[in-house]
């Protein structure tokens, strides 16, 4: 018996070499697609690169300064000076003769100067001593040199004013301080009074020394009424 042949083995086999076919058409198209020219010409396509250009480095060499001397300076131009004469005929006695004998008068020496006086210097002031000064004649001599100012008084001023003196080794007072003001009338009229004072002075070890103290004067409007009255 003939063995009979199967339909599908036949088709398959048929199909493969269909499909190799349409492959291989397919990549012959291609490739003759991309070699064929753009604008149909059947020329080469022919790329040309620009020339690049060639830039040379050249070294550069450092220029040596030389430094030159200045010029030496110019010649002055002579001056012509007018009426310049030749001095010829003067001649110069240069014979000179000293006398050894001769008296010769010097300027008078400056006069001396006169020494200043030595300042001494003042006595020490105490402000404590073995004896204290005293008034003479007592406290009441102060009220009576005392003057009550008008103006004050019509003002109706009154207060305590204390005088700071020195009293000095003869008894003499100097050297008026206020130390407490009542006001500027009341003070003057206080240093008055004690300016007609006179003192016995203080003493230390026996000796009159210069001692200051304060003396207070106090201004009241009605010892003056009491003294007017």
């Amino acid at each position: 018996m003939r063995a009979h042949k199967n339909p599908k083995a036949d088709i398959r086999k048929d199909y493969r070499i269909t499909l190799e076919l349409s492959m291989i058409l397919a990549l012959t198209v291609a490739i003759i697609a991309v070699r064929a020219p753009m604008d149909g010409s059947s020329g080469d396509v022919a790329f040309t690169l620009a020339e690049q250009e060639v830039v040379q480095m050249e070294e550069i060499v450092q220029t040596e300064q030389i430094e030159r001397p200045p010029p030496p300076p110019r010649p002055p131009v002579p001056v012509e000076v007018p009426n310049d004469e030749i001095l010829e005929d003067v001649v110069l006695d240069l014979d000179m003769s000293l006398d050894m004998d001769a008296v010769v008068e010097l300027p008078p020496p400056p006069p001396p100067v006169a020494e200043e006086a030595e300042e001494l210097p003042e006595p020490e002031i105490f402000v404590v001593v073995e004896q204290m000064p005293e008034i003479i004649g007592g406290v009441s001599k102060i009220y009576e040199a005392l003057v009550y100012p008008e103006i004050a008084r019509q003002a109706g001023v009154e207060g305590l004013v204390v005088v700071q003196v020195v009293v000095e080794p003869d008894g003499s007072p100097s050297g008026f301080e206020i130390a407490r003001s009542a006001s500027a009338i009341l003070d003057g009229a206080a240093i008055a009074a004690v300016e007609n004072l006179r003192f016995k002075p203080g003493r230390q070890r026996g000796t009159p020394v210069r001692v200051r103290m304060a003396i207070p004067i106090r201004f009241r409007l009605r010892d003056v009424q009491q003294t007017g009255s």
